[in-house]
């Protein structure tokens, strides 16, 4: 679960700091980028040339330290993690992140980033009752906080007790824990169409339409950041995948899409698609340029298969999901959809609508599941649009199994 993850370690002033460099070496093993973040005193105990060697990475002390004068070391770092681990946790650094306390760059740090936070303390059996630090560490899980709660036995001050900073093992099984908790879609097969398709009429000319794949694709990478074996079958488009855990089928026509989406089909758990797909192809194609002639020239069109339809009869135990882009009427022509084809869950949107629509950055959709219960999700970005449009799956496969 920690692979390619972006892990800040934050590491305070107590005898557990030794700790923090097993942690370090064990997070980088399992494939995560660590970058640590000491605190003055921290590095009284352990020298950063330690955590450098074993992270592979610079560390960071001193917040008026500014290694790359084009960023704000402290911001940069802080939108850089996707996790925010807090190895030991000492009163001191809980203290000040519960009261907002920004003094040193660990602090400064840990209140600017949107990162998950996790905090395994590690003090003294009494400081750890004290009501001061009981009520920190309350008021910071209020807020979203997530604590690796300390081990009990023999101390460093000769106390024996609850306040041990637990094993680095525990730490990161603690954490993957959590983090599959956040990804409600491991362990299922996604497939994901997106884009346009381009019908063929001679090698120069081809009829598409002015799908820019952005909505497909955003959701692609929001099924892989949850957890989804994710398959995406694209058409023409100049858009990259950032994940690069995401089967890619590049495919021309709506024929190789038709014939992609049904080799998957049978294996996947979930199917969106949000491709446009051209309704129309030429009957009749040239293998040579069509020259200029005098006089119209009249393009024969014939359908093209109906690749959602055809799916929503096959489907056995599949979530199947459709889109739907109106001009008019959309509700309307979305449950007509829906219902027609057999679908789980429609997204519809009208296009003409201002941030809907093609090429742009932004969406407003409608999710309709079978039930025809009506969700509005009001303008975003596609990539937030796509998290929510996952999370109302999840929410309606999970009703469904109960």
């Amino acid at each position: 679960m920690l692979i390619e993850k972006n892990i800040l370690l934050g590491v305070s002033g107590g005898i557990a700091a030794y700790k923090a460099c097993a942690l370090t070496s064990q997070l980088t093993q399992r494939g995560a980028n660590v970058k640590v973040m000491m605190t003055e005193h921290a590095a009284k105990f352990v020298s950063p040339l330690t955590f450098q060697a074993l992270s592979r990475n610079p560390v960071y002390v001193d917040t008026f330290d500014e290694k790359d004068p084009e960023k704000i070391a402290h911001i940069d770092i802080a939108d850089w993690a996707d996790i925010a681990l807090l190895a030991p946790a000492t009163a001191n650094i809980i203290g000040k992140i519960a009261t907002g306390i920004a003094d040193d760059m660990l602090s400064t740090t840990l209140l600017a980033t949107q990162a998950e936070i996790y905090i395994a303390p590690a003090m003294n059996v009494n400081m750890y009752a004290h009501p001061a630090v009981q009520r920190n560490m309350q008021q910071l899980e209020e807020w979203g906080h997530h604590f690796i709660e300390p081990g009990a036995g023999y101390l460093a001050c000769g106390y024996v007790g609850k306040g041990r900073l637990e094993e680095p093992e525990s730490i990161i099984k603690a954490v993957e824990n959590h983090q599959n908790r956040l990804k409600p879609l491991v362990g299922k097969n996604i497939l994901i169409s997106a884009g346009p398709t381009r019908e063929v009429i001679d090698p120069v000319r081809f009829f598409s339409n002015r799908s820019s794949g952005k909505m497909g694709f955003a959701l692609a990478e929001a099924a892989a950041e949850a957890g989804g074996d994710v398959t995406l079958v694209a058409g023409p488009c100049s858009l990259s995948i950032k994940n690069p855990a995401i089967k890619r089928i590049d495919i021309v026509s709506a024929q190789d899409m038709y014939e992609a989406m049904h080799h998957h089909f049978d294996t996947s758990d979930i199917v969106i698609k949000a491709a446009a797909v051209a309704d129309y192809r030429p009957k009749v194609t040239y293998d040579n340029k069509m020259k200029k002639q005098p006089g119209e020239w009249h393009v024969e069109m014939e359908r093209t298969k109906d690749i959602l339809l055809s799916l929503g009869e096959k489907k056995t135990t599949q979530y199947l999901v459709g889109f739907a882009a109106e001009t008019s009427m959309p509700i309307e022509y979305g449950i007509d959809k829906l219902v027609r084809k057999n679908l789980d869950s429609i997204i519809v949107n009208n296009v003409a609508e201002e941030g809907a629509g093609f090429e742009g950055d932004t969406n407003v959709v409608t999710y309709i599941n079978k039930h025809q219960q009506i969700e509005e999700l009001e303008m975003n970005t596609k990539a937030e649009v796509a998290k929510h449009i996952l999370n109302l799956i999840y929410r309606d496969m999970k009703d469904e199994v109960n």
